[in-house]
């Protein structure tokens, strides 16, 4: 029997009658219905059955019941069970039993829909009475959690508003919308730059403000298309107002109502609606938008147009959550209470899969209705298990430390660990006919290898990006503004140390040189006259001094002008010398002009993050595979770890400005790594090997270190949250 919330309203009244007498269940006494009790015709079911809504006006709810459950409610006041058997079999095809009345007398008592015609039901009623009422702290975590706030009761002035809108509902308006939406979307695309860069400027705390009142808007406009569209249909609106799920206010709108219409697709246009609202909305806000001058309208335009879409494709047409995309899916498939009848289907089939338990499935479907409901079921699970760890995160980060962890603790617990320990009490019911399946065993054994796997030590390699290059090697730079004179050895050459390898020079210096040495030239000759001349003799101590100085000036001129003569500081060979230079060509400090490597002995490094560098230890193996085709691997050993995190990278090749995996932000001319990185050096065992590379190569690393276990990373990573939220 299928139950759920619609509503209703005229329909014949429920017959019942004189109860009968006997011992036997079957011949119990029936409790009464309620008398303002009513049925109204359903829509036909997926199998071409009819079905039919029970009402219960004083709480607004409705329950769908099928063809059998209606032929026994509409044979109530036989008074018995059995009466009713023989009844329903002898007028109708169907074949009933005794249970089956009896299981729709429990249903109808579990939902309050019967007189309290004994003691028993009474004591029952006061008792359900009693569990509803709760501590302050339950109330606050119920209320918390969700809570309903009705704010208007619009049917009486959505029926009076109802000729004012019927424009609204006419073809004409639906054929000029579509053409507005295409005029829109195709401005849009021809202004898009212009659309980008709004968007861009409406992030900021006045661009949420705004935001939030145009959601707020088109919300207001979303509601009351359901309200005047259900009205339209004949359906009372009695409520509309603001839930809270999780303090998040979500508008609603009470149509219960629709579930009286037999019609399926006027139920469709009264769950679409809303949806329907929104997507006029967009469509003419896209267009003021692209016709509308820059200023405040048009940025009120374009509010409401990003906003409308976004909300009705990522909240309000989604199946997964009981908005109106769950209610139209459900309408479309003809199929009441899907998420309910999707779980207890994936609830099923999981148990038979771990277990075997060979259960009768909760309904009965065809193998492919069956596979798309567990389907839907998982689906519904993981985007709910995501989205309520995002609420949960969220809610912790909102709130001071101490409320926010309790909200947190909440938020997870009732939503993601009370399902789960639901289930698993089902298992510990049926743990005994659980021990008996092979299934079962089969289960346990793969759930142990699992947590086998899982503490077994199986991955030994820690893995990242490196570059090769010789253990010394020395980039040569210009001192300052040059221009090249002489190239005196080759690229690829082989030098001693010593050996010119660039020749360079300033003119600046130069100048500064060939000033200094007139004036040492100039000074020494005044010395060498002063005994000819009564004014040079005179100030002759001055004349020495002056000699002496410019003596130090064309000395340090001179050393300045060595420094352009770029020279191997050991004995190496000369790479990467630029393909650019000639003789005469102008080059800057900052340019690398050639690298001077020694060929003996070679090196790579590479970056960690904390949780990796913690697996390597000064003599562990590894390999470097460089990432230039048909190169060799080469071995490597672990020379040294840094123990301080990397501050700034020296190395731009590792980082992702340059095709590096690393990822650095640039501060002040310097690449700053996003995350903390540690430094690792290898040493290249087998030189020789190396040389076949012959320059500096990026590659991939893989060092043999401490192996790691998946628990062990999972447990690390937890401790490493807790201790750092730990402080308050």
């Amino acid at each position: 029997m299928n139950a759920s919330v619609p509503s209703g309203e005229d329909g014949a009244r429920l017959r019942e009658g004189p109860p009968a007498t006997g011992g036997d269940p079957a011949e119990a006494p029936l409790v009464a219905l309620r008398e303002e009790l009513t049925l109204h015709p359903g829509p036909v079911a997926a199998d071409g059955a009819p079905t039919w809504s029970l009402q219960d006006p004083v709480r607004n709810a409705f329950f769908r019941i099928d063809w059998p459950t209606f032929e026994i409610l509409s044979r109530w006041s036989a008074g018995s069970a059995q009466r009713i058997v023989d009844w329903v079999n002898a007028e109708t095809p169907l074949d009933m039993e005794a249970d089956d009345v009896l299981a729709i007398q429990r249903f109808l008592q579990e939902n309050q829909l019967c007189q309290l015609g004994s003691p028993a039901a009474t004591a029952l009623l006061l008792e359900r009475e009693a569990a509803t009422h709760s501590s302050p702290t339950q109330w606050l975590l119920h209320h918390y959690l969700f809570f309903r706030l009705p704010l208007v009761r619009p049917d009486a002035w959505l029926k009076r508003l109802l000729p004012v809108v019927e424009v609204f509902y006419g073809r004409g308006f639906y054929r000029l919308t579509g053409i507005a939406l295409l005029v829109g979307l195709v401005e849009v695309y021809r202004q898009w730059d212009a659309f980008s860069a709004t968007l861009v400027d409406t992030l900021s705390w006045k661009g949420a403000a705004g935001y939030a009142v145009a959601l707020l808007f088109v919300k207001v406009l979303h509601e009351l298309g359901h309200g005047f569209t259900a009205r339209r249909m004949g359906c009372r609106v009695p409520a509309m107002g603001v839930a809270f799920l999780v303090m998040w206010p979500v508008a609603y709108t009470d149509v219960n109502e629709a579930w009286k219409l037999t019609d399926a697709k006027k139920r469709l246009a009264v769950g679409a609606a809303g949806i329907v609202t929104e997507s006029v909305v967009a469509a003419w806000a896209t267009l003021a938008w692209a016709l509308l001058p820059e200023g405040t309208l048009r940025g009120l335009a374009f509010m409401l147009a990003t906003v409308t879409w976004i909300s009705t494709l990522a909240i309000n047409a989604s199946p997964f959550m009981r908005f109106d995309g769950y209610f139209l899916l459900s309408d479309w498939l003809n199929f009441p209470n899907l998420h309910s009848r999707a779980f207890a289907m994936g609830r099923w089939d999981l148990r038979e899969r771990l277990f075997g338990l060979g259960e009768e499935p909760p309904e009965h479907f065809t193998p492919r209705w069956r596979r798309g409901l567990v389907l839907f079921a998982w689906a519904i699970w993981i985007y709910r298990l995501t989205l309520f760890l995002g609420i949960a995160a969220m809610v912790y980060y909102m709130f001071f430390k101490a409320l926010g962890l309790f909200l947190f603790a909440v938020e997870i617990g009732w939503f993601v660990l009370k399902p789960l320990w639901g289930e698993i009490k089902e298992w510990i019911k049926r743990r005994d006919v659980i021990r008996q399946r092979p299934r079962a065993r089969r289960t346990a054994w793969l759930a142990v290898a699992c947590v086998l796997l899982g503490l077994v030590p199986w991955n030994f390699q820690v893995s990242g990006q490196g570059v090769l290059r010789t253990a010394r090697h020395y980039p040569l730079f210009a001192p300052g503004g040059a221009r090249v004179l002489a190239l005196p050895v080759a690229e690829g050459a082989a030098v001693k140390a010593g050996t010119p390898l660039l020749e360079l020079e300033s003119p600046e210096i130069e100048h500064r040189t060939r000033q200094a040495g007139e004036r040492l030239e100039r000074l020494g000759w005044q010395v060498q006259v002063a005994g000819f001349d009564d004014s040079l003799r005179a100030r002759q101590l001055v004349t020495q001094e002056e000699l002496s100085a410019a003596g130090s000036e064309h000395a340090g001129a001179g050393r300045e002008r060595e420094r352009y003569v770029l020279s191997a500081p050991f004995d190496g060979v000369l790479r990467d010398l630029r393909a650019d230079l000639r003789p005469g060509e102008w080059v800057n400090r900052q340019e690398p002009l050639a690298v001077l490597t020694d060929p003996g002995q070679w090196q790579v490094e590479t970056y960690l993050t904390e949780s990796e560098v913690a697996r390597v230890a000064a003599g562990d193996g590894g390999r470097f595979f460089p990432e230039t085709r048909g190169l060799p691997g080469l071995p490597l050993e672990v020379a040294s770890v840094d123990r301080d995190a990397t501050r700034q990278l020296s190395d731009p090749l590792l980082a992702s400005s340059h095709g590096g995996e690393l990822m650095v932000r640039e501060r002040r001319g310097q690449l700053v790594p996003e995350h903390a990185v540690y430094r690792v050096v290898l040493r290249v065992t087998d030189p020789e090997a190396a040389r076949a590379a012959g320059k500096v190569q990026r590659g991939q690393v893989v060092v043999y270190g401490t192996p790691k276990t998946l628990l062990g990373d999972f447990l690390r990573a937890a401790l490493a949250v807790l201790i750092r939220e730990s402080g308050w």
